[in-house]
């Protein structure tokens, strides 16, 4: 393989019902460092009906280049017409990395993608960076069930082609607009095995731990599923929600939904209360990116409280109904 004809970076900006999801414009961000360092071309690249449209949501995140690119039978997802699509569209300009959300879309095309392509692809990254020695994309992953960190080169085959999770990165809106490229692409009807008949709608839950500005958070100190109806008060009291580490998760104490970590959700909340959490490597990955990080725990030597920006040992059963007692005189006196 010639990996000199490959050049250029590509976000594949995801939507759904015409609306950009969020995960492509923190791509845009997390990626911008990597063609500063490489000296390549920053592209975002929307599939859709009518990409023109939707480009209008990704001008100002960051890119050199959106590259919009019209498909008749793209307007929602199709496994078959975007996997087919994505394929031609790398044969044809040959960029040396592509980034795409690790959505349940984006999981489900990027390793077929890949696969045709006969390259390699990083699946559920939490961090991007270069090798120095061999200018290749360093794309980090949890492994061994988030105990330790993998970093993973693909320096054999290009283009380099990764997964990244949801929240790892933040977007940033710049103030220079990005000039829009259109294409219009055909994917022949015997191409798709599977027809759109029917699109019904999900009730949206009012839970979405990934967005939540405070999050109280339990881990294995909780000592059982009662005992999270305590964090459910703290939460409500400061507008907050309930998350959990994996272990309270994997003991049944709590649904998965609220799992914060590498093998959970990624967060950034204004504030993150750890209770009863030790502090193991896949969660500090998962929640150390918040702007003020409060742990309680009995253990001084606990891993939490060197992310942590206020420690409090002791124990939580103690300090958590004191800390709403103190909330609830603060209101009182306003």
């Amino acid at each position: 393989m010639d990996k000199g004809s490959y050049n250029g970076i590509w976000v594949y900006i995801e939507q759904d019902q015409g609306v950009v999801q969020h995960v492509g414009l923190e791509l845009l961000h997390a990626s911008r460092d990597l063609a500063q360092v490489t000296g390549e071309k920053l592209t975002a690249l929307i599939i859709a009906d009518d990409a023109g449209k939707l480009a209008e949501q990704v001008e100002y995140y960051g890119a050199d280049e959106i590259l919009a690119v019209d498909c008749p039978a793209c307007g929602h997802f199709s496994t078959d017409a975007y996997t087919e699509l994505m394929y031609r569209l790398i044969c044809e300009y040959k960029p040396s990395t592509v980034l795409i959300g690790a959505t349940e879309n984006g999981r489900d095309f990027a390793p077929r993608v890949a696969c045709r392509l006969k390259t390699g692809l990083t699946a559920d990254c939490t961090g991007l960076g270069i090798d120095e020695e061999t200018g290749d994309v360093a794309w980090t992953r949890p492994a061994f069930g988030g105990n330790l960190m993998a970093t993973i080169l693909c320096s054999n085959t290009r283009p380099q082609i990764g997964t990244v999770r949801p929240g790892v990165f933040r977007a940033q809106r710049e103030t220079q607009a990005t000039p829009v490229r259109r294409l219009t692409r055909q994917v022949e009807r015997e191409k798709l095995r599977t027809q759109l008949r029917e699109l019904i709608q999900r009730e949206d839950s009012p839970f979405n731990i990934g967005e939540a500005e405070i999050i109280v958070s339990g881990g294995r100190g909780m000592k059982g599923p009662e005992n999270f109806a305590l964090l459910q008060q703290l939460a409500d009291r400061l507008g907050g929600v309930v998350g959990a580490s994996r272990a309270a998760v994997d003991s049944g104490w709590i649904d998965s939904s609220h799992q914060v970590g590498q093998t959970g959700s990624t967060v950034h909340p204004k504030l993150y209360i750890a209770c009863g959490i030790s502090g193991a490597i896949q969660h500090l990955a998962g929640m150390s990116g918040s702007d003020q990080i409060v742990a309680i725990n009995v253990d001084p030597d606990a891993p939490i409280f060197k992310v942590a920006h206020y420690g409090i040992v002791g124990d939580l059963f103690e300090v958590v109904p004191a800390l709403m007692e103190e909330l609830k005189a603060a209101a009182a006196d306003l």
